[in-house]
């Protein structure tokens, strides 16, 4: 560590009560966006921190909830934008918490409440970073910071493309650190350099006025085996996608990436412990398990049709829908993916299958090599004292390509977690160390980043 560091350092632990304070506050607001409730009552409090570190601050509607913007000027023209979001998940069961969601507890070394980890702890560690770098540099940061909090991510931050797009200018930046972010089982820093895109689809058919009595099936037409085989279409035995098309934009991984996952530890017996199953698709096991987030998929989610009570009804269903999603590697469109699924269907002679666009996330990936991404690890070796894991793309989607594409900016991640931390779950925490050692490491992002 350099004297700066050490300095750093110093800070980030003689101010961690006022830190711990502050997530308190935040986590005691409830923000639940799949309701509604009181996410713009959280907006404010968001809003009154970021002025209380010296931000200036502006709040952006997006017909839905509001983004949080927070503008601090450094030594240095380079700005790093810190995405978060102030909004939660359902506290529901709320018998599974041993204190109530919105009460924050300490107890054990960590804190207890529903945000803690996902993502108000990281809004907090963002502003103690910042803080304790502006302090060890005379009161000046050595880079510009944009904060940009929204209230919509737990529901698909259904306005976050559009926002970026018309506003590009008060956006601008060089550089981006994602919610999210910290330590795996083994305490190295975890990093994922992106994330699969998705489109989301309703297909959904109607072959009567209303059900029938099932007596008529030999001369009636049934929806929901006209849903069966319209989707028996989309996938061949071997899980290959039929799509006329639908991998000729699909990027492999790259040498780096493969010399990435081969560093991964084998996740088979993790995955059996969690999930119960016994043999993976296509057989896969071992190295080939990691190598598979690079496969495009397509997913039902759920099928919806005639009688599902107790007992039985002899009827012969008149609708039927299914809901699907298709994970999408770097280079894949979802409109593109769209398109071609309906064009699909009509080839395959079910033109009167519907088909509903529900919602889409693009594919986003930063360099393994990118100077961004080779300071964030240089400095979490520094703080967690092992090498970074890089995963070269994560399973789920995120909303960081609204930021990354139309910016042209990497995103990294670098925070508070670990894998155990129940985000979405009861008893969701975050213990006080990692808060500690992730805001070390956001702090000393922040210090190198001017001279990348």
């Amino acid at each position: 560590m350099t004297p700066t560091t050490t300095t750093i350092d110093s800070h980030i632990q003689a101010n961690l009560e006022r830190s711990l304070s502050e997530i308190s506050t935040l986590c005691a607001q409830p923000s639940v966006s799949a309701r509604g409730e009181g996410v713009r009552e959280c907006s404010a409090i968001v809003e009154t921190l970021f002025q209380q570190y010296g931000l200036r601050t502006q709040i952006v509607e997006t017909g839905g909830q509001p983004v949080v913007l927070g503008f601090l000027e450094g030594a240095s023209p380079r700005r790093l934008m810190c995405y978060n979001h102030y909004d939660v998940q359902p506290p529901e069961p709320l018998d599974k918490w041993t204190t109530p969601p919105f009460t924050p507890t300490i107890r054990d070394g960590a804190l207890y409440a529903r945000g803690a980890r996902d993502d108000k702890g990281e809004i907090v560690c963002r502003l103690a970073a910042i803080d304790a770098v502006r302090d060890a540099h005379g009161g000046t940061l050595p880079c510009s910071i944009v904060m940009v909090a929204e209230g919509e991510e737990e529901i698909g931050s259904p306005h976050m493309k559009d926002f970026v797009l018309q506003n590009l200018a008060l956006l601008r930046c060089d550089g981006a650190i994602w919610e999210e972010g910290g330590t795996d089982e083994s305490g190295r820093h975890r990093m994922p350099l992106g994330a699969r895109g998705i489109l989301a689809v309703e297909l959904s058919v109607e072959t009567m006025a209303r059900d029938a009595h099932s007596g008529g099936a030999h001369i009636l037409p049934n929806a929901a085996w006209r849903l069966v085989r319209a989707l028996n279409t989309l996938k061949d035995g071997d899980e290959r996608i039929l799509i006329d098309g639908f991998y000729e934009r699909a990027w492999p991984p790259s040498d780096l990436d493969r010399q990435l996952l081969a560093l991964q530890p084998d996740p088979t017996e993790m995955l059996r412990a969690e999930t119960g199953v016994k043999t993976f698709l296509g057989g896969m096991s071992g190295p080939a398990l990691n190598k598979a987030v690079f496969n495009p998929t397509c997913t039902i989610e759920g099928i919806t049709t005639g009688y599902q009570g107790a007992g039985f009804k002899t009827v012969i269903p008149a609708r039927a829908s299914a809901k699907l999603d298709f994970r999408l590697v770097m280079e894949q469109d979802p409109e593109d993916i769209f398109a071609k699924l309906r064009r699909h269907l009509d080839a395959q002679g079910f033109e009167d299958v519907k088909a509903e666009w529900l919602g889409a996330m693009w594919p986003t990936k930063a360099a393994p090599d990118d100077p961004l991404v080779v300071l964030a690890t240089r400095a979490a070796e520094e703080v967690y004292g092992k090498p970074s894991s890089l995963i070269p793309t994560a399973g789920g989607s995120s909303p960081i390509y609204a930021f990354s594409r139309p910016l042209s900016i990497p995103v990294i991640t670098a925070g508070i977690g670990n894998m155990q931390n129940r985000q979405h779950a009861p008893d969701e925490f975050v213990r006080i160390a990692d808060f500690v050692n992730g805001t070390r490491h956001v702090a000393r992002i922040m210090e190198g980043f001017a001279g990348l």
